[in-house]
C-alpha cells in the first residue's frame, strides 16, 4: 500500500499541468464525434512513451541523450504555432460564418503528452532505479490507471458551464499560448539554448 500511495503522489505532482492541457483538448474536440476517444488514446500513447523511456533509463539503457531532452520542446512549440496560425486564419478571413472546429488528433495529443513529460522522465528514472522491478511494475500500473482519472478530470473541467464557456470563447487562444509556453519552457529548462 505504501508503494501505491507513493505512486499516486508522484503521478499527481508530475502531471498536474496535464489536466489543463486535457481540458483544452476536450474543449477543442467538444461535439466532434470520436474526439474524446482520440484524446484519451493519445494521452495513453504519449504517457506509455514516457514510461518506456523512464523504465529503460532506470535499467541503464537510455534512449535519449540528456542533451536531446530539451529539444522535445520543439513539438509542442510547433503544434502551438500551427494552432495559432489556424486560429488567426479562421478569425481574420476565410469563409464567412463560424470557424471550423478542428479536434486534436491522437498523434498530436500523444506528441504533446510525451514532449511535456521530460520532467516526468527526470523524476521517474531515479525513483524507478531505486524501486526495483516489482515496485516499478506497481508504479507503472498505478500511473496507467491514473491516466484515465486525469482524462476524466480534464473532460469534467471542459464540461463545467463556466469553464466550457471560457474555453469556447478563448480556447482558440489559450491552447496555442499554452502549447507555445510549454514548448519554450521545455527548450529553456532542457538547456536547448545552452543556458
Amino acid at each position: 500500500m505504501d508503494t501505491i500511495g507513493q505512486a499516486i503522489g508522484l503521478f499527481a505532482v508530475t502531471n498536474i499541468d496535464d489536466i489543463v492541457l486535457l481540458a483544452l483538448f476536450f474543449a477543442r474536440g467538444s461535439g466532434v464525434p470520436g474526439s474524446a476517444a482520440r484524446i484519451v488514446a493519445g494521452q495513453y500513447v504519449g504517457f506509455a512513451g514516457i514510461l518506456a523511456v523512464a523504465v529503460a533509463a532506470a535499467f541503464g539503457a537510455t534512449f535519449l541523450p540528456e542533451a536531446a531532452v530539451g529539444y522535445l520542446g520543439l513539438l509542442p512549440l510547433a503544434l502551438g504555432l500551427k494552432a495559432a496560425w489556424t486560429a488567426w486564419r479562421e478569425r481574420t478571413g476565410g469563409e464567412g460564418g463560424d470557424p471550423v472546429v478542428k479536434a486534436p488528433g491522437l498523434l498530436a495529443v500523444a506528441g504533446v503528452t510525451f514532449a511535456n513529460g521530460g520532467d516526468n522522465i527526470g523524476v521517474y528514472v531515479p525513483v524507478f532505479a531505486n524501486a526495483g522491478t516489482a515496485r516499478m511494475v506497481v508504479f507503472a500500473a498505478v500511473f496507467l490507471v491514473l491516466v484515465a482519472v486525469w482524462c476524466a478530470a480534464g473532460r469534467f473541467l471542459a464540461t463545467r458551464p463556466v469553464v466550457a464557456r471560457a474555453l469556447s470563447r478563448w480556447g482558440h487562444v489559450v491552447l496555442p499560448v499554452a502549447l507555445i509556453g510549454i514548448g519554450a519552457v521545455i527548450l529553456v529548462d532542457g538547456g536547448a539554448f545552452g543556458f
